[in-house]
């Protein structure tokens, strides 16, 4: 049967941790004493006229190539087990899964990277939020081996803010020597608050001109009435 210790520990493989998955599933392989078939190569199959000992290597790999297959199959989604091709032995398998995944990490990685770079903070939520996803995308890269340094992370989040943040913008660049993204969320922070005030003000006095104007219209209809 597949080894139960340390089982419960692998993740299924999904879209974006292919390596997480691959050293525990070698790992649980190595500590159950059942990676031999990706140690050495199969041996030759055994005939009737072959030693003990040949025969008995070569079910000690079998078995190997067979739980091996097993544990691996078992924690591959179906839909993902679908697109790889079957294979004999268990090493050319996971080499074949590994090929799979390198195209998806390159076209992944593409995608990501061309969301980081477009994103515009639009108001639907607030900067801490839109700041937030951006450092996941980055972290997300950094996963699939992209290294997107502070400075540019930094760059990217202040073109994405809008015309809005132009004063902000520009003391940033003109004042900050070192870019740090938790200094530069909190400032941004503090700048929607302030924005978000100015508006509110600007509404009240634009409702309190209102309410002035149609007092004073009202007054000059009485006026008018009464001559």
């Amino acid at each position: 049967s597949v080894p139960n210790s340390d089982t419960s520990r692998i993740p299924f493989l999904s879209g974006d941790n292919f390596n997480e998955w691959k050293e525990k599933i070698l790992l649980t392989l190595r500590c159950n004493d059942l990676d031999l078939a990706f140690q050495v190569d199969e041996p030759l199959v055994p005939t009737e006229l072959s030693t003990p000992q040949k025969k008995a290597s070569y079910e000690r790999w079998e078995r190997s190539n067979r739980l091996s297959m097993m544990l691996i199959k078992a924690h591959v989604g179906k839909i993902i087990r679908g697109f790889i091709p079957n294979c004999d032995k268990v090493k050319d398998y996971l080499n074949v899964i590994e090929q799979q995944f390198e195209t998806f990490d390159k076209a992944m990685a593409s995608t990501l990277m061309s969301k980081l770079s477009s994103m515009k903070f639009t108001g639907t939520k607030g900067v801490r939020e839109h700041i937030m996803e951006m450092r996941d995308i980055a972290a997300r890269l950094k996963s699939l081996e992209i290294e997107t340094y502070e400075s540019f992370l930094v760059h990217f989040i202040l073109n994405s803010l809008p015309q809005e943040y132009g004063p902000f913008k520009f003391f940033y660049n003109t004042h900050k020597k070192q870019r740090s993204i938790n200094e530069l969320l909190t400032l941004c922070v503090q700048e929607e608050g302030r924005l978000n005030q100015e508006r509110m003000e600007s509404a009240h006095t634009v409702i309190v001109g209102k309410k002035s104007d149609k007092k004073g219209k009202g007054k000059g209809k009485v006026e008018k009435l009464s001559l």
